[in-house]
């Protein structure tokens, strides 16, 4: 727990867009990690798209390929992009978590996580923001209403991924069909609400935390379809740590919970 809190602590290296942090309502989070064949077109789609409605920080952890450099010449031509770059891989979760800590101290209404690799569709994000107007939280979902829509998994991965999601929600009795989706939008109640440095997983754990703690404090959880595309380049992040982690993360929220030390 004192190692968590060291790294959301030490103030990364941070390079700020030419205007207010603030400019923008909504902040989408983009943690990144040896993702130079995808950032610049991603952040190039986001921009086409949404102009100024939503400001983009990407969290680097020192990326041998250039990711970083990649976003620093784009600040030169793009309005609202953020930076910030640690000085090694720190995970998931505590990219996450120094994000939300941004969003909250630059007084960002929404706050959305979305991966590097287009395996969440840059045109999806006005669904999110829509979808917020009677939501606190809301999670793009690969498998609502019996359906699956994910797209060139390998059939192991997916049944990897469905099972943690079914085991998930008998564990913890969470109402959430996808609790492991990376793709989400918090709105800046709920943020406020979680104490952000308790929180202490990563990957697929981070996810399934983030949820049961807000569903926890009653907030409101929706969930809206989504179609998940596998990455075509780069490589996958997941590890087997992140996947033993999340077999015992739902037990301890569960104990948690019910010991009353969430």
């Amino acid at each position: 727990m004192l190692e968590q809190k060291n790294v959301i602590l030490n103030t990364p290296s941070l390079s700020l867009c030419d205007e207010a942090a603030s400019a923008s309502e909504a902040l989408l989070i983009i943690p990144t990690f040896n993702e130079a064949e995808n950032i610049g077109r991603l952040i190039g789609d986001l921009r086409e798209r949404y102009a100024r409605a939503v400001d983009i920080l990407v969290i680097d952890d020192n990326s041998p390929d250039g990711t970083a450099g990649i976003v620093r010449s784009l600040q030169l031509t793009m309005k609202g992009i953020h930076l910030m770059t640690r000085e090694r891989k720190l995970g998931l979760g505590t990219a996450y978590i120094t994000g939300f800590l941004f969003a909250l101290q630059n007084n960002y209404r929404y706050i959305m996580e979305m991966d590097a690799d287009y395996s969440h569709d840059p045109a999806m994000v006005e669904r999110f923001f829509d979808a917020m107007s009677d939501a606190d939280l809301v999670i793009g979902s690969r498998y609502m209403n019996n359906t699956i829509n994910v797209v060139n998994w390998p059939l192991g991965r997916l049944i990897l991924s469905k099972m943690a999601s079914i085991y998930t929600r008998f564990v913890t009795g969470m109402p959430v069909a996808d609790p492991t989706s990376g793709f989400k939008c918090f709105s800046r109640e709920v943020l406020r609400a979680l104490d952000l440095e308790r929180i202490n997983s990563q990957g697929y754990s981070f996810q399934i935390e983030m949820n049961f703690r807000v569903w926890k404090k009653g907030f409101v959880i929706k969930e809206i379809p989504i179609v998940f595309v596998d990455r075509t380049v780069g490589k996958s992040k997941m590890s087997r740590h992140n996947i033993r982690e999340a077999v015992w993360i739902v037990w301890w929220l569960k104990i948690k919970s019910v010991i009353g030390l969430l």
